[in-house]
């Protein structure tokens, strides 16, 4: 007899156009990461003549572009389609990356890596509301997080292999971005000029006014709420290899630490993601962040290396509740009309979280030892469960106004 396999999250006839969006992504990733934190750092000095502290700056350029410019894309998307923003966006970071070998000076390559950002800023607006839009009702959850979760492997590889070619000499580095940087050109040609079953208000006008008002109060809840998820789950990232001496495991014992959580997050997403698309999102998001905050919480305390496995699943198991809560939260509460300009400022929030985060962790590291980030991490986890539970009306499906 044979097991009928489960059924896709995204309708029919979407599967391309979205996959096409997150390949786009994954090429725009793959080369951000390689660039700036594999390349550049040995290249810069090399090749262009500049110190590590002119990378530093170029990094935080094209964060910053990237960041601010998230929510103006988000509302471009909106008035002219995705296929026009995320073309021009993957175009910008092109010719970036083709005037990279003459930023000989500070503010050239400052100047290009900024343009990058705002190339960049178009690609994970332009992706999420693709997804959220061709996702089946009742999985937008869940295909959101499939898609988020496809694309992050690509970070790794390009820092991995741009780590491996920087130290050559010749152009190889450098034609390998613009060539996967160029592919990510193509794959955007295929993106839909808008999403598939995405219909036009007959009065434009009016309904417009009447939608920004909506998004603005639907936003609201959603935008410190935003600021702490990103802030708490990218606090321990820099400092994941440091703390493992303090818990009594080296590199290879971290990593199988982190494995075990990794494997508990993928393997239990179909059925978080389940709960989470099932009405019970803000529930799904509280749950997480309770756990997370639980098995950090318990971290502080040094535990014996034994216990770290079962912190891990702890851990693990959390951002499982954590990625698919978040993803129908947005989708459940967002008005689908204003849908991407809102996205956009918001991920304008999540991206501000995910920059300060480090700046935490280490700061608590520096301050407090070893149990600081995880002490700091546990507070900010719990408190953001308990924001899910004290302000349960403001993050209701459905509670815009009418």
């Amino acid at each position: 007899m044979t097991r009928r396999l489960p059924p896709l999250p995204l309708r029919p006839g979407t599967l391309g156009p979205v996959t096409a969006a997150a390949l786009t992504l994954a090429c725009a990733e793959f080369v951000r990461s390689g660039l700036y934190a594999a390349y550049l750092p040995q290249a810069a000095p090399r090749d262009l003549g500049l110190p590590l502290t002119a990378v530093g700056a170029a990094w935080t350029a094209h964060f910053a572009a990237d960041t601010v410019m998230r929510g103006p894309t988000g509302a471009l998307i909106a008035r002219f389609g995705l296929r026009p923003v995320m073309v021009a966006g993957a175009l910008l970071s092109l010719a970036a990356l083709a005037l990279l070998p003459l930023a000989h000076s500070l503010w050239l390559l400052i100047l290009v890596a900024a343009l990058h950002g705002i190339g960049f800023s178009a690609m994970w607006p332009g992706v999420m509301n693709l997804t959220a839009d061709a996702a089946r009702t009742g999985y937008q959850g869940r295909a959101l997080t499939f898609v988020s979760l496809a694309v992050m492997p690509l970070v790794g590889a390009g820092f991995l292999l741009f780590g491996a070619v920087a130290g050559q000499a010749d152009r190889l580095p450098y034609l390998l971005a613009l060539g996967v940087q160029g592919l990510g050109v193509l794959t955007a040609l295929a993106v839909p000029l808008r999403a598939p079953h995405a219909e036009k208000p007959v009065d434009a006008a009016p309904v417009r006014t009447r939608g920004v008002q909506v998004a603005l109060r639907a936003l609201a809840p959603l935008l410190p709420a935003a600021f702490m998820q990103t802030l708490t789950l990218t606090l321990l990232g820099p400092l994941i290899f440091t703390l493992a001496p303090h818990l009594g495991v080296n590199y290879w014992g971290m990593v199988a630490v982190l494995a075990v959580g990794g494997a508990v997050a993928y393997g239990s997403l179909p059925l978080t993601g389940r709960v989470a698309d099932g009405g019970h999102a803000r529930l799904a998001v509280t749950l997480g962040f309770a756990l997370l905050g639980t098995a950090l919480g318990l971290l502080a305390t040094m535990p014996p290396v034994w216990l770290l496995y079962p912190l891990a699943v702890i851990a693990g198991l959390g951002y499982a509740f954590v990625a698919p809560g978040w993803a129908a939260l947005v989708t459940g509460t967002l008005p689908e009309a204003e849908r991407p300009a809102a996205w956009g400022a918001l991920m304008t929030v999540e991206n501000a979280g995910t920059a300060l985060g480090p700046l935490v962790g280490t700061f608590a590291f520096q301050r407090l030892g070893a149990a600081g980030p995880f002490e700091v991490g546990a507070v900010l986890a719990l408190t953001t469960a308990g924001a899910y539970i004290v302000f349960r009306r403001a993050f209701r499906p459905g509670a815009q106004p009418n």
